[in-house]
């Protein structure tokens, strides 16, 4: 697989704590995906996909090819888990086809469905940002095909091409301002629920 913007495919590195961190490629790799290449040969299937997906909605067919020179495309099977809820989030996901299941463990430690994800949503946005441990795992349910966004391929593109970064910035801060409000609505409507009963 070729390197993203002329870098080599990063690899693992040592840890403090002399432990080897793997990238987001070997981790993806190591599930079983397999790499079919950059997000940029597939621009026009992701350039189609941007009126269900708030997170690339406004990006010109141009911008949609630039994003994607830093991004590649995997296909998985039906059953993998591409997103494992607990783990440390460097990076985020585009489903371009398939469908992906949601689950969040419940307080007896089941996996309980929140959502099931259909080709145009985002996955994984908000643990490539704050760090914090992935709030649900993501199941394959079909073949599915994803263009990812490693947490510094996004630091370059802020870097080799501000505009298109700062645009995807602003709409990554917009669509999970959104889900907040979601959240904070229904956390709303238990708590008259559970007040109220």
């Amino acid at each position: 697989m070729e390197a993203v913007k002329g870098t080599a495919v990063p690899q693992a590195s040592a840890t403090a704590a002399g432990s080897v961190k793997r990238t987001p490629h070997e981790r993806l790799l190591a599930l079983g995906l397999r790499p079919v290449g950059r997000a940029s040969e597939f621009a026009d299937q992701i350039h189609g996909l941007m009126a269900q997906t708030p997170l690339f909605s406004g990006l010109d067919i141009d911008e949609t090819r630039k994003l994607g020179t830093f991004m590649y495309v995997y296909e998985a099977p039906p059953g993998v888990t591409i997103i494992n809820e607990g783990e440390a989030g460097d990076f985020m996901m585009l489903l371009m086809q398939g469908m992906v299941d949601v689950l969040r463990r419940n307080r007896y430690n089941y996996p309980s469905r929140i959502a099931v994800a259909h080709s145009g949503h985002s996955l994984g946005e908000m643990s490539m940002f704050d760090g914090e441990p992935r709030f649900a795992s993501c199941v394959t349910l079909e073949n599915s095909r994803i263009a990812v966004l490693t947490r510094d391929a996004l630091m370059l593109v802020l870097g080799e091409e501000p505009k298109l970064g700062n645009k995807i910035l602003l709409k990554l801060v917009q669509l999970l301002s959104e889900r907040l409000r979601q959240t904070s609505a229904k956390l709303v409507s238990y708590l008259e629920a559970a007040r109220d009963a």
